[in-house]
């Protein structure tokens, strides 16, 4: 299970191509980033709440 090479990175993306179509995938792009976007400011938005609480201690 090694590095891939560029034959299996078309390989991949010529079945996304078929599974999807190529009017999905831009949808799936925009959801996927999306999804990754509200996922950091969760994340932010945790990471400041638990400072909050450390400085009312």
């Amino acid at each position: 299970m090694g590095k891939f090479g560029t034959t299996e990175i078309i390989l991949i993306v010529a079945v996304i191509l078929l599974m999807f179509g190529g009017k999905k995938i831009p949808e799936l792009m925009k959801g996927l980033g999306t999804g990754i976007k509200e996922f950091k400011n969760a994340a932010k938005g945790d990471a400041t709440a638990d400072k909050k609480e450390e400085t009312k201690e």
